[in-house]
């Protein structure tokens, strides 16, 4: 039976998500609503989704509802939809929360108990298929609803689940870490400019050199030390790079970064209801 997924936000994150999706599986259909309706308006030209007024109407056609607006957004949206979701035929519909921070007993607490959720944290690395997306589950979703919803976010790039606990903490790790690269590939191609390298070469040697390195510890399945050690040789170029990166305590500042992430996430979800 055909599917209806349904967009509330498609922004940077939710609109990523959608063209991956609408690109991966043409059987699906979909539907959103944002109040860019230009934005709306070419997801509707290049993937043929359909464009709702308000809503409402999202959810009431929608067999599975991505939400994706900012945590400070979520309690007028929910107020909004209650009344469709209060219906004994939207029982069987489920929201998929992208929210950062939120946790599944807060969409509950609007929606009501017997509301199908799941929560993920996807990245945006999904506007080129690459992403990573964790997923958790409520106790009334079937295997069947998890397959589904694995195989939709797996045209965003991978896909894991995790226990509810360790989503803040995985927001650090996956949500907000293309930042830390990007600022990493920026940095690398800042120096390579001040050396003599061209701009644009700069970026493009500093991010397929980050892109390749990811590729190295999935596919080899060796320990990044390990991987690191085999560019170090004794005496060498490297190795002297290295030294100067543990003096400037590069790796205590990106732990020290990721605990703040970790910290304010924990934070936005107390701020909620």
């Amino acid at each position: 039976m055909e599917k209806m997924v349904g967009f509330i936000g498609v922004g940077n994150m939710g609109g990523a998500l959608l063209e991956s999706m609408a690109k991966g599986d043409e059987s699906i259909r979909f539907i959103a609503n944002d109040l860019n309706k230009t934005r709306l308006e070419q997801l509707k030209k290049n993937y043929g989704i359909r464009v709702a007024d308000d809503v409402n109407k999202v959810v009431s056609l929608s067999d599975y509802i991505i939400l994706a607006v900012k945590p400070q957004h979520c309690d007028s949206v929910l107020d909004s939809i209650k009344g469709v979701f209060d219906s004994m035929v939207s029982r069987k519909k489920i929201l998929i929360s992208i929210v950062a921070g939120l946790p599944i007993s807060y969409f509950k607490s609007i929606l009501g108990p017997d509301a199908k959720i799941i929560r993920t944290m996807p990245n945006t690395p999904a506007m080129v298929g690459e992403g990573m997306t964790i997923l958790c589950y409520d106790d009334l979703i079937t295997d069947e609803e998890k397959e589904f919803v694995k195989k939709l976010f797996s045209y965003a790039g991978l896909v894991e689940e995790l226990n509810e606990n360790l989503m803040n903490q995985v927001i650090a790790l996956t949500g907000s870490s293309p930042a830390y690269v990007f600022m990493l590939i920026e940095a690398m191609a800042d120096a390579a400019v001040q050396s003599g390298i061209p701009r644009n070469l700069s970026y493009r040697l500093a991010a397929q050199t980050v892109l390749g390195s990811a590729k190295m510890v999935l596919e080899t399945g060796k320990h990044p030390g390990e991987l690191k050690d085999m560019v170090c040789s004794p005496a060498g170029t490297t190795i002297e790079a290295v030294a100067a990166l543990e003096r400037e305590g590069f790796r205590n500042a990106i732990i020290t970064a990721m605990g703040e992430c970790t910290r304010r996430a924990k934070e936005i979800g107390k701020r909620n209801r």
